[in-house]
């Protein structure tokens, strides 16, 4: 018992683990975030049904959406801003690897008479051979992936785009960071019985490393018949890490937001959105 007790108290390193699929692939979790998703006055997996409606008119305008332009979301969940944008006449793609919230953004767009092409994978995995005036990675998403993810990822953005592309995403600020403690607490059917609709213990370790400018948010959930481990990885920036990151993997920023319906960035932002092009 001492040793599980301290195996579940450990703590790994940076991005050690990846189990990203535990949330958005499992029958019961990916329902459970789906729910999530679609409850359109709070801000958990998706930003409520105000601000995405605010965000884009705001995307619309800044980069002059209409009939001709292709974009590609990764990450986009039940279709909240692929639908929208569709709506607004884009060509779009959604790119996500939630079998519950493409069913969900397909049988919308179906009930709207929508051409939205929807592919189902890990967007890391992601290719074609469509090229985009616009690519989206909306909630943060950057922040989940390690720092070889993201290489991966920008380079993978890089090829995807067209000459005069550009890529709009958002992360968390410092000022978030510096707003988080690191905590220990268990819980019966933790949030609701969000892990599984059987009985389970969840620890919740939240770990804090200053130096890499990471939070992650460990999860044991024990069960009677298994036990699982997910770990929640997020990585915070800096105006000037996230302009070093960007420039470092050859794009050019082009501007910086408080968020992605562009609000103007403050020293006290607890976000940061990007808008970025390739260095020609």
């Amino acid at each position: 018992m001492f040793q599980e007790l301290k195996e579940i108290n450990s703590r790994p390193t940076p991005f050690q683990f990846y189990t990203a699929d535990e949330l958005w692939t499992d029958e019961h979790t990916s329902k459970q975030m789906l729910e999530y998703h679609l409850n359109e006055s709070i801000d958990v997996s998706s930003r409520n049904k105000s601000f995405i409606d605010c965000s884009v008119e705001w995307i619309v305008s800044r980069f002059g959406v209409d009939e001709s332009m292709k974009i590609a979301d990764f990450g986009c969940g039940p279709g909240l801003y692929t639908t929208r944008l569709a709506e607004r006449g884009a060509i779009v793609t959604g790119i996500d690897f939630s079998e519950n919230s493409l069913r969900h953004a397909k049988q919308v767009a179906e009930e709207k008479g929508l051409n939205i092409n929807y592919v189902l994978t890990n967007y890391l995995d992601f290719d074609t051979t469509d090229r985009f005036d616009l690519i989206t990675m909306i909630m943060c998403d950057y922040c989940a992936l390690s720092p070889e993810q993201r290489k991966k990822l920008l380079s993978h953005f890089r090829s995807l785009l067209k000459p005069e592309g550009s890529v709009l995403l958002d992360v968390y600020s410092l000022n978030s960071f510096n707003q988080k403690e690191e905590s220990t607490s268990y819980e019966l059917n933790h949030l609701n019985s969000f892990w599984s609709p059987d009985d389970y213990y969840c620890f919740v370790n939240t770990f804090k490393y200053d130096s890499e400018q990471v939070i992650l948010d460990k999860y044991t959930i024990i069960e009677k018949a298994r036990k699982r481990v997910v770990y929640n990885w997020l990585q915070y920036f800096s105006e000037d890490s996230l302009r070093n990151e960007f420039e470092g993997n050859d794009f050019k920023i082009e501007a910086l937001y408080s968020d992605v319906a562009g609000k103007a960035i403050t020293s006290d932002s607890t976000e940061i959105a990007i808008v970025a092009s390739c260095f020609q």
